[in-house]
């Protein structure tokens, strides 16, 4: 593509269909020579890679270029979505403060993200820095060196925080949203009351009121 060799940020999310587990959103901006680097390391859309793989990517990412990671936990997820009552926006709101949070580092024109809902979303939710910025939404957008290294770094983070919530409530969350998660959810509840659900769910999921 030839945006790989234009100067730009690419954003991606992960946790977006995961009952358990944070939404996490990354930023990360290639140039020409990160793009060399990142293509030669395999970096692709993180659904092709595995999560093992994924974790010992992740540092390269980190190592060679500006980058910004927003990890929402399921407090926080629950809170937002409340509040807003629109997965969309809050996605927007996410990925307008990784390329704020790149912006703050360096300056860029152009940003491309996966299509999830009107460009304008974004766009509005982008303040001072960003407002200047050419935003484009592409479906299937991961074919890009930048988003696909966004969405590698949103994964390894995701990943890292489901680890942090197994340690700390010692039961093993299942990713995605398979008929095993609600056995997990009332193991759960089970251990630790209905109540406490929110901690670790996205409650605005068919599966929550299912439990």
């Amino acid at each position: 593509m030839t945006t790989s060799y234009i100067t730009h940020i690419g954003t991606d999310e992960s946790g977006k269909g995961d009952f358990f587990g944070p939404l996490v959103i990354a930023g990360v901006m290639v140039d020409e020579n990160s793009a060399k680097i990142f293509q030669e390391a395999g970096i692709k859309d993180s659904k092709k890679v595995t999560d093992k793989k994924i974790l010992t990517l992740a540092p390269l990412i980190q190592k060679h270029s500006q980058y910004s990671v927003v990890a929402i936990s399921n407090g926080r997820y629950n809170e937002l979505y409340n509040k807003i009552k629109n997965l969309n926006k809050l996605l927007a709101w996410g990925h307008a403060r990784v390329i704020e949070n790149i912006l703050e580092k360096q300056t860029c024109e152009y940003a491309l993200s996966d299509k999830f809902g009107d460009e304008s979303l974004i766009k509005s939710a982008l303040m001072d820095k960003g407002k200047s910025i050419r935003l484009e939404q592409m479906v299937r957008a991961e074919s890009d060196v930048a988003v696909a290294a966004a969405s590698i770094l949103a994964r390894a983070t995701f990943v890292k925080k489901m680890q942090e919530m197994e340690n700390t409530y010692g039961l093993n969350f299942p990713k995605g949203c398979a008929s095993q998660v609600k056995d997990v959810a009332k193991e759960f509840i089970v251990k630790f009351g209905k109540d406490r659900l929110c901690e670790v769910c996205k409650t605005h999921f068919k599966t929550y009121n299912e439990i």
